[in-house]
């Protein structure tokens, strides 16, 4: 399987995303690849968000090998399933599909996890807090990508 983590930026949440998936993956032995990219071009080759960074080393994972990239259209024939972080992701995204096919990758990742239907990892960006929320809300998003595919 192959999974892609989007956001805005791709410095906050879908960095945190893909380590976390990444790290679960590795934990349960799966040969899945997980990859992260943003819908916008503003941070294009920056590490994550030295916030995310460091929510991500409080819990003991460690996401500065990243960089930031742009989501492609290539994307959506590349990756089984692309998780998008809020509703614009979702716009933003499902509006490059060129198919069906292709749409029906598009999901919300919060759909994921078992309380959490139709709703939208909150965007940390223009705070000080809310990343450990975030951090939090993806893992539980994780877990249930794990117990789905695994």
């Amino acid at each position: 399987m192959k999974f892609l983590m989007v956001c805005l930026g791709n410095i906050c949440r879908s960095p945190l995303a893909e380590g976390i998936l990444k790290t679960k993956v590795k934990e349960a032995g799966l040969d899945w690849e997980v990859d992260s990219a943003g819908t916008s071009s503003y941070h294009v080759g920056d590490l994550p968000d030295r916030r995310s960074i460091g929510v991500a080393q409080s819990h003991g994972l460690d996401i500065t090998y990243q960089r930031s990239r742009q989501f492609t259209l290539q994307d959506l024939d590349y990756f089984d399933v692309v998780y998008v972080m809020d509703t614009q992701n979702y716009e933003d995204v499902f509006r490059v599909c060129q198919n069906s096919d292709q749409e029906a990758k598009v999901c919300l990742i919060m759909d994921m996890a078992p309380e959490g239907m139709n709703v939208s990892v909150p965007d940390p960006y223009w705070g000080n807090d809310g990343f450990e929320q975030v951090y939090k809300m993806l893992e539980n998003a994780c877990n249930g990508i794990i117990k789905k595919y695994k």
